[in-house]
């Protein structure tokens, strides 16, 4: 069974969330809230790894270092300025994409093996990563004219 390659995928692309959220949050802190948001949306990814755990031990985790290279490609240095943000967001977009895709993996794998706390696991993290992304999207919507059409 491969469940534990894509748990493993999962936990490590929320840990990597959680870690561009906090990195977003102290380069953008100067913009109306981007702070407090993205310190907001990395705390609901560190709860999603913490609600991971037990599926890891019963599904034998093995982890996987694919989403530590994509926030590493995406987050190589730090962007100022509002054509940053607009950068910054949508790498963290990119990233909410990897991991709600991956909810919905396992999701179907639940589905599979009957497993209902982990099909209601799914069901909660992935609402929150679809906030999470809903979140961002609304938030490029915003800075985009500004970033894009006005000077810095």
């Amino acid at each position: 069974m491969h469940l534990g390659n894509y748990l493993g995928l999962l936990d490590n692309s929320e840990k990597q969330i959680t870690k561009a959220f906090a990195q977003v949050s102290r380069h953008h802190k100067d913009e109306p809230d981007i702070e407090q948001m993205c310190q907001k949306l990395s705390a609901w990814s560190r709860e999603h790894q913490g609600k991971l755990v037990p599926y890891l031990q019963r599904y034998a985790e093995q982890q996987s270092t694919e989403p530590a290279r994509l926030k590493h490609e995406l987050f190589s240095a730090p962007r100022s300025g509002s054509l940053g943000l607009i950068r910054d967001l949508h790498d963290l977009w990119l990233l909410t994409q990897e991991v709600q895709l991956s909810w919905t993996v396992i999701q179907q794998a639940a589905l599979a093996l009957r497993d209902e706390d982990l099909k209601a696991t799914c069901a909660f993290c992935s609402a929150r990563t679809k906030r999470q992304t809903d979140w961002l999207l609304g938030r490029i919507k915003q800075a985009a004219p500004q970033a894009l059409v006005v000077a810095d």
